[in-house]
């Protein structure tokens, strides 16, 4: 899914720098030359930032200082502060001023794919979070967990029993599958219900820092550490820590979150004597830790002490009964949150498409992509042209009108299990009739077909193909011309060229594409 970065670096060059990782990437950038700059930028743009990369020295407003605005405001957009000063305390401050991850320059364009993949994760995941104690005034509990599912309905009854003690808990799943609101839950659901709970995506700090976050450091344990800090076990103390991405974890931290859960203390780093805490944990990870204790990734006495009561929530596809019921409660979500004037439904097309969808990314990514709809949704319903680039990754599906779906080469069995959804035979009794040919009409041509033919007969001319094929690009890839540039297999230059040629405005591609 394409996301918006917010690039604050009063350095040119650098900034051209980042706008060309961050599009390569698929992603929009956005630029501001200081924190002042950049703070208009985010009021101007209404919320639809979803990272901001910010650099720490700068003129009128530095990093810190933008910091400090964003928590005055409750802006909670993820922050990735960059800087040439790698020192630990400069770290440290900076991500006790809340942000989310450090970056040293020169920044490598995989350390920055790796810090905006992890920041578009939180933020999505906070998202969810945040509206969901909107709704139940500061928790979440299981009643907030919408499923239909057997298997899933399974892992909340061992979620249940789990939030019963205070039993170490290890959450396996893919990425995106839920793991965060289900340990939310169990808190919630615990007698330790109301206290912290914090949350630390151990794949997303540095290793340098991974000791420091988790246990704290005294006051001149580091070169230029001139203040003490606590640590996410202290923060944590009387209620839940959330460990995701375990199997990120150091070999060296692992020792030591060893003796955290056998002996319920942590070593301060610079202390003289360990600190006793009580804290529940609760460990997430998206890959196979019985193999990475094979492959010496991962310790294994910390293994069995943490993989007590393990419970696996299954992949989004392999509990497709669930896709129905998550699809309406995210529409009347973000409806509400988007203060429509009329409801906004869903038709039988576009549950039949969501349903085949295998969605790779799991509950993240629904969430993401019904957001989207919901945003640029045209009328008072949503259709299968609504979601394009799902439609485009099924094979034989082709998107026929604002209702409508055909299968092309697809497997019979795909589409039969399918055709049940779009003639409302199988799911809720009220999703809507698939609407006949004939009520189609002029309307029931491909949308992502260029005719090869004219009218007459003939075969159409190189460039009025191309054109076409070229607006085609603009519109799918929302502007985005490097992506568009890269998919049609030409350069930007010649890209911006072909626009001039056909009377397109490069700064404006989106509305002259129409």
């Amino acid at each position: 899914m394409t996301s918006h970065i917010l690039v604050i670096d009063d350095d040119p060059v650098q900034r051209r720098l980042l706008t060309n990782m961050i599009e390569r990437l698929g992603h929009v950038a956005h630029l501001a030359e200081n924190g002042r700059s950049g703070l208009e930028v985010l009021v101007r743009k209404g919320g639809i930032i979803d990272v901001i990369l910010l650099d720490l020295l700068m003129p009128e407003m530095n990093g810190h200082g933008f910091l400090e605005a964003l928590a005055e405001r409750g802006v909670d957009t993820p922050v990735i502060v960059q800087t040439g000063q790698g020192g630990i305390e400069t770290v440290v401050q900076a991500m006790q001023a809340g942000a989310f991850d450090f970056l040293v320059k020169p920044v490598s364009p995989e350390r920055l794919a790796v810090a905006i993949g992890n920041a578009l994760k939180m933020a999505h995941r906070d998202g969810k979070v945040k509206t969901s104690r909107r709704s139940r005034g500061g928790a979440i509990g299981f009643d907030d967990i919408v499923s239909a599912s057997p298997a899933m309905i399974r892992v909340i009854d061992l979620a249940r029993r789990a939030a019963q003690s205070n039993i170490p808990i290890v959450l396996e799943g893919e990425s995106g599958v839920g793991k965060e609101m289900v340990a939310r839950a169990i808190q919630s659901a615990s007698d330790r219900a109301g206290k912290p709970f914090v949350t630390v995506n151990c794949g997303a700090i540095p290793h340098n820092l991974v000791e420091s976050i988790l246990f704290g450091h005294e006051k001149g344990a580091f070169t230029g550490a001139t203040e003490k800090h606590t640590g996410k076990f202290v923060d944590a103390d009387g209620g839940t820590l959330f460990l995701d991405e375990i199997g990120d974890l150091p070999l060296d931290v692992q020792v030591k979150l060893l003796r955290a859960v056998q002996q319920g203390e942590i070593e301060t780093v610079g202390a003289r004597h360990p600190q006793k805490v009580n804290v529940r944990l609760i460990s997430a990870t998206n890959k196979d830790l019985i193999n990475e204790v094979r492959e010496g990734r991962f310790r294994e006495d910390l293994y069995y002490r943490l993989n007590v009561f393990p419970i696996t929530i299954p992949a989004l596809r392999r509990r497709k009964e669930d896709i129905p019921v998550l699809v309406r409660a995210f529409v009347e979500r973000f409806a509400a949150e988007q203060r429509l004037s009329q409801p906004l439904t869903v038709s039988s097309g576009v549950m039949a498409l969501l349903t085949a969808y295998d969605w790779p990314g799991n509950i993240r990514q629904l969430e993401n992509a019904i957001f989207r709809a919901v945003v640029l949704a045209e009328g008072n319903e949503l259709t299968v042209k609504d979601f394009p680039q799902i439609a485009t990754q099924i094979p034989g599906y082709v998107v026929a009108d604002r209702s409508g779906f055909s299968w092309g080469e697809a497997g019979p069995e795909r589409a039969s299990a399918v055709a049940e959804y779009a003639s409302g035979t199988r799911g809720d009794s009220k999703v809507a009739e698939q609407p006949t040919s004939s009520e189609h009409g002029a309307d029931s041509r491909l949308e992502n077909a260029i005719a090869s033919v004219d009218e007459g007969g003939d075969v159409r001319k190189l460039a009025e193909v191309e054109e076409e094929l070229i607006r085609f690009a603009l519109k799918f890839y929302r502007g985005q011309m490097s992506q568009v540039a890269r998919k049609l297999g030409i350069g930007r230059s010649t890209l911006y060229r072909k626009l001039k040629d056909y009377g397109i405005d490069p700064d404006d591609p989106l509305r002259e594409a129409a």
